[in-house]
């Protein structure tokens, strides 16, 4: 979605454009600056420890960690934290659903609609009765689970040919993995049934997947202590206005559905019934120290799997503000957003330290993580493809050193758009080894972790 920043209404900024409708731009930089924060911190006092900071690519519809993990990026950490920006500050413990992403791709036979049309099969005929398909297929499976689509390919504009070829992308959710795959080959047959029916083919093309996260309490609660230690956030008068405008485009429905999703049944800081008439939530999350569950996915579920990992909410958001909305594009680099990002950078740079500086926090995590840990749930059939399958032609950045020719990979990211964050001209760039002897020679210059 395309919206102007710093408005209380929607309105276009760039058609076709996308912006950050779910605050990855103040996810990012508030962990790079907890983790600069923290490595500065540790140098200055000289402890010991490595701090490690990840710019993760692919987060919505990518799955960027689930690569990553699989890569190893994360067999030698010791642990995780992260944050999401949110309408509410806090801890909240979530189970969050597995989610598989596959491509149905139908191929038919092209014919002119009106005076050839019986020799036609109709590939876009298909992806409509296998959605059809899928909709009687919710009633006979988990209450918890999701199935949604977006046609990708409809086979083209012309209303007077049977389309030859159409696409659709199915998103699949469970608690568990392997809930979500049992259900994954219901749809396939759906689709294959589809095919049957029009005289087309299918081929199902499995993209991307993220299973479900594996929470650690113990980590969680040492981020909501150090949340209790920092206080609420420092929000002013004109960022509850902003927000207040916010909150009236909301529905009381949405307002009512954020309050109940987030679990807000107390607070640390006050007394009072959080209803939403105060439109930013200046307080603190009571975390009731269990999980619940959550309809969303998230990659670092896969970063739970091989280390433990804890996350916080902020609030960037008015209460009631949904993700993927133009609501939260237009709060995106405000004032009010900035100031929660900075409080979430604090909380974790302040758990970090906890970490480089108490074994039996650390080891009671691991502890925790470990028998709560079931394996890791992909089969070799259902991991994601790797990078040389995915992608025909990659582009390495060679540097001759005294080991001998090193072979890199890049990406870069860039803030500072017209309806982006507010730092201009920051981009970071990562390098990653493109070749086994590139990654056997960095690994043997890496000094121990934490």
């Amino acid at each position: 979605m395309s919206q102007i920043a710093d408005i209380d209404e929607q309105r276009e900024g760039e058609p076709g454009a996308s912006d950050h409708g779910c605050g990855h731009n103040l996810l990012g930089v508030g962990s790079l600056l907890a983790a600069i924060s923290l490595a500065k911190y540790l140098e200055a006092k000289g402890l010991p420890g490595t701090v490690r900071y990840y710019g993760c690519p692919g987060k919505e519809g990518g799955s960027g960690k689930t690569f990553m993990v699989r890569a190893g990026a994360f067999d030698d950490v010791d642990a995780t934290l992260t944050w999401h920006p949110a309408p509410f500050n806090g801890v909240r413990s979530t189970n969050n659903l597995a989610v598989l992403e596959y491509y149905y791709r139908f191929k038919g036979t092209a014919a002119h609609a009106s005076n050839a049309a019986h020799l036609g099969r109709s590939a876009l005929d298909a992806v409509e009765l296998m959605n059809v398909g899928v909709n009687f297929l919710r009633e006979h499976m988990p209450q918890d689970c999701r199935v949604h689509y977006a046609i990708t390919d409809a086979g083209g504009r012309a209303a007077n040919v049977v389309q030859a070829k159409a696409e659709v992308l199915y998103l699949v959710r469970a608690p568990e993995m392997s809930q979500a795959r049992a259900l994954a080959e219901r749809v396939d047959q759906v689709a294959r049934g589809a095919a049957m029916m029009t005289g087309t083919e299918v081929e199902i093309v499995f993209d991307t997947a993220a299973t479900n996260l594996l929470p650690n309490l113990t980590l969680e609660n040492a981020i909501h202590e150090n949340l209790v230690a920092i206080g609420p956030v420092p929000f002013d008068e004109a960022d509850i206005d902003f927000a207040r405008k916010i909150q009236a485009t909301f529905t009381p429905e949405a307002i009512r559905s954020s309050i109940k999703l987030y679990q807000i049944k107390g607070d640390v800081f006050s007394n009072e019934k959080i209803d939403g008439s105060t439109p930013l939530h200046a307080g603190l999350r009571a975390f009731e120290g269990h999980s619940h569950f959550r309809a969303g996915s998230t990659d670092v579920g896969d970063v739970s799997r091989v280390t433990p990992t804890a996350q916080c909410w902020a609030p960037t958001w008015a209460i009631g503000a949904n993700p993927h909305t133009w609501q939260v594009v237009a709060q995106g680099r405000s004032p009010a957003a900035h100031k929660a990002m900075l409080h979430a950078a604090k909380a974790l740079a302040s758990t970090g330290l906890d970490l480089a500086t108490s074994p039996s926090l650390l080891a009671k995590a691991n502890a925790e993580w470990n028998t709560e840990l079931s394996g890791f749930p992909f089969p070799a059939s259902r991991r994601p493809p790797s990078c040389s399958e995915r992608i025909a032609v990659t582009l390495s950045i060679r540097s001759h050193a005294n080991t001998g020719v090193m072979s890199f990979l890049s990406t870069t990211t860039v803030f500072g758009t017209a309806v982006d964050v507010t730092l201009a001209e920051l981009t970071l760039e990562c390098f990653y080894p493109a070749d086994e002897k590139t990654q056997q020679s960095l690994m043997a210059g890496v000094k121990e972790p934490l």
